[in-house]
């Protein structure tokens, strides 16, 4: 027993010999990285509002889709608007909300943005839409992927929702 603990005794002393008296010695306090720069000079890119998709204005496009063309009268039909208020509230509210980005792009003043037929094709059409509008394709990108989802609309139901867009600002 007493070699056992002489044994012990030493091991410890001479690991703590083996650890101790050295001084590690540091070259550089922090973190450094250097570069090389690039010998082919490229344009800088700015983010500027306009650059989202959401916020650009094109009121030249139609989208793809059914709808070729939309009269709007002079004034709003309030009846067709309250009527879209109401599928609104019912089918788009889930994933837009008036005056904020959500999950997709607020509604208010997006016929100052869009064409009327652009906006019923992207309500209507979807998926065709984010396959072949160019536009569409970069508001897929800014909101993370997050596709629009057919809700299966007529026409009718479309026009009321676009009428009812009409008296967001």
């Amino acid at each position: 027993m007493k070699t056992i603990v002489k044994s012990m005794a030493l091991l410890f002393v001479l690991i703590m010999i083996g650890c101790g008296g050295k001084k590690e010695e540091k070259k550089d306090e922090g973190f450094s990285v250097q570069r090389k720069k690039a010998t082919t000079e490229q344009p800088v890119e700015t983010n500027t509002a306009s650059d989202k998709a959401s916020e650009r204005v094109d009121l030249t496009t139609k989208g793809v889709g059914p709808i070729k063309s939309v009269t709007l009268a002079p004034e709003i039909d309030q009846d067709l608007a309250a009527n879209g208020k109401e599928v609104y509230d019912q089918m788009c509210l889930a994933c837009h909300r008036i005056g904020k980005k959500f999950i997709g792009p607020p509604p208010n003043g997006v016929l100052e943005r869009r064409t009327p037929e652009w906006v019923m094709n992207m309500i209507l059409n979807p998926q065709e839409m984010v396959q072949q509008d160019p536009l569409a394709k970069d508001l897929l990108q800014e909101f993370n992927g997050s596709p629009m989802s057919n809700q299966g609309l007529t026409e009718d139901q479309a026009r009321a929702i676009l009428e009812y867009f009409r008296t967001l600002k």
